[in-house]
């Protein structure tokens, strides 16, 4: 049949399996939303606050779910709006697929009013991107992005489609997807037999992990593999809920604010089996210093990661649950008893230890997860909150924390929490947010509440910057520069003139009593809370050192009473 090329977009994304749009419309998309109008039975369109929030939801939807999350923008400075949101997703390895319009071909290259190259601009941040001028390749471009968008390691794709395009007409034949096969011809015999040998000769095996495991939808396998191999288990940021937070032989994340135990384990351990993740500098400190004792087995799909950051002893390239269920085939059951007991005696040692008394991130977080009894979906902003989001619930399974790891977003999680939402209505949705990120993107709870989307949005606010200030505070001479946010905005009058239900709280009663009331309600709603501007996080690693030199509050006060004695 001969359809326009708007219609054509329509058509290709309800062959694809999409149920829902998040975007922003203009001038050079108006042909493709009305095409939209026509479908609105078949593909809900979100329109957000800003096209930030609009790929910010497309990201948080694909990460809930584990499907293609979809955003539009019109051209110029709407599509620009969506450029960290693509960054966002294209750090963490998230499959999104964005949709904007240009001007017609004619007006190309000619400054136009509301024309960019955003294909240009998108390029190092996009997994691929296309520009179609002619609707005879608008199809095929289309099915293309969101094979590559899921296929491997997966990534934002960009399509951009001038006016003129969506307008004109061509043949359409519908398709049905072909189902994404596992990245396993690059899974080489005599590199599993290699690994498999280094683990069976170890004597103190540590397992780490990151997003790659969820993206593989590899985490019954990794259960079985660890159990297997009898190893502690460290995740990554991305790769919380990977593995069972919940498993006695799980450590805590690595890296920065990882836990002691995972650490000082990793730093003693004598093989590493990192498992789709790709050794930041966030996890790995002072590289030279990382595992130093350790051979190195690096599981990854993508070929790049290998030896970029840390040089590796054994290597198997491929998708995560593929390649482990080749290692499992040649494993037999091992013990490493001694070695479990001593992890487990650096987490007796090395609790997660906070103040109980007042109300702070860690004391919140964990009566959010006895709450929702584990079940959330949280959702978080970049900085303090986020570190205490990740510490102190525990996530027993993956696609349960959504949050920006490698490009640290602030105003990242509101987004994410609409999209996962939208995607997940059945969960409990929570975005924690600190003061700093709630400015910033706050425009999208009037998102929440023109769909009642019921999210739950809960803001630490210490009335600082607080990550960057902690920074100042312990290597910066306590010099605030630009960190203090003492002003007069009340959150929750803001959001309730957007349209939500606001809370201000001060204690954990208050807290709790609120937290309840918002999940009962089933509305959008807002939760202020009252914290103190000098909580930090810790453990804590300091810049260029080892990640064996993790340092918690007990840490610093026994080094200032030690340099006050010297003194």
């Amino acid at each position: 049949m001969k359809l326009n090329g708007s219609e054509i977009i329509v058509e290709c994304l309800k062959e694809q399996g999409v149920d829902t749009v998040f975007g922003y419309p203009g001038g050079a998309i108006l042909n493709v939303y009305d095409a939209l109008y026509k479908h609105s039975d078949e593909i809900t369109h979100i329109l957000t606050s800003h096209e930030q929030g609009a790929a910010h939801a497309a990201d948080g939807y694909a990460r809930a779910t584990g499907k293609v999350g979809v955003c539009f923008a019109t051209s110029g400075p709407g599509a620009t709006n969506l450029v960290t949101g693509i960054a966002t997703a294209y750090m963490d390895s998230i499959p999104v697929v964005a949709i904007t319009c240009n001007v017609t071909v004619p007006l190309l290259g000619k400054d136009s009013f509301q024309e960019v190259d955003i294909q240009g601009i998108t390029m190092p941040i996009t997994k691929h991107n296309y520009i179609v001028k002619n609707v005879e390749d608008l199809a095929d471009t289309i099915r293309k992005a969101f094979r590559i968008a899921k296929k491997g390691r997966p990534g934002p794709v960009l399509i951009d489609v001038t006016k003129d395009a969506t307008a004109n007409e061509c043949e359409y034949i519908k398709e049905t997807p072909k189902p994404i096969e596992r990245k396993t011809d690059t899974i080489k015999e005599e590199d599993v037999e290699r690994v498999v040998s280094f683990i069976k000769e170890s004597k103190k095996p540590f397992v780490f992990v990151g997003g790659g495991v969820i993206a593989a939808d590899a985490s019954d396998e990794l259960k079985k593999f660890v159990h297997k191999i009898h190893a502690p288990v460290a995740d990554s940021l991305m790769g919380k809920g990977a593995f069972d937070g919940s498993d006695s032989l799980y450590t805590g994340m690595l890296g920065m604010h990882g836990t002691k135990a995972s650490n000082f384990g990793v730093s003693k351990c004598d093989l590493l089996i990192t498992i789709g993740a790709r050794f930041s500098d966030r996890v790995t400190g002072n590289a030279a210093k990382f595992a130093e004792h350790a051979k190195i087995i690096h599981l990854d799909v993508d070929a790049a990661e290998i030896n970029k950051n840390i040089k590796t002893d054994a290597v198997v390239i491929g998708d995560a649950l593929e390649v482990l269920k080749h290692i499992n085939a040649k494993l037999e059951q091992l013990d490493h008893k001694e070695w479990v007991d001593h992890i487990k005696e650096l987490k007796e040692k090395y609790p997660m230890r906070y103040n109980k008394d007042c109300l702070n991130g860690p004391l919140i977080m964990e009566n959010i997860y006895h709450i929702t009894n584990g079940e959330a979906i949280i959702a978080t902003d970049v900085g303090q909150h986020q570190m205490w989001a990740a510490q102190h619930y525990t996530y027993t399974k993956p696609r349960t924390l959504l949050t920006s790891g490698g490009l640290g977003t602030m105003g990242y999680g509101l987004g994410a929490a609409i999209g996962a939402k939208v995607g997940c209505k059945d969960k409990v949705v929570i975005n924690i947010a600190g003061d700093g990120c709630f400015r910033m993107n706050m425009n999208e709870i009037a998102t929440a509440t023109r769909y009642n989307i019921p999210i739950i949005e809960i803001i630490f606010n210490n009335h600082v910057l607080g990550m960057v200030r902690q920074w100042q505070d312990l290597f910066y001479g306590q010099r605030y520069s630009a960190t203090v946010l003492d002003d007069v905005v009340d959150f929750v009058k803001v959001s309730e003139g957007m349209g939500a239900k606001g809370y201000k709280v001060s204690d954990i009663e208050s807290f709790n009593k609120a937290l309840q009331e918002a999940i009962e309600l089933n509305i959008p709603c807002v939760i202020e809370c009252d914290i103190s501007r000098e909580d930090k996080v810790f453990p804590m690693v300091s810049p260029g050192a080892a990640i064996s030199e993790a340092f918690d509050r007990q840490d610093l006060e026994q080094k200032t009473k030690d340099e006050n004695i010297l003194s």
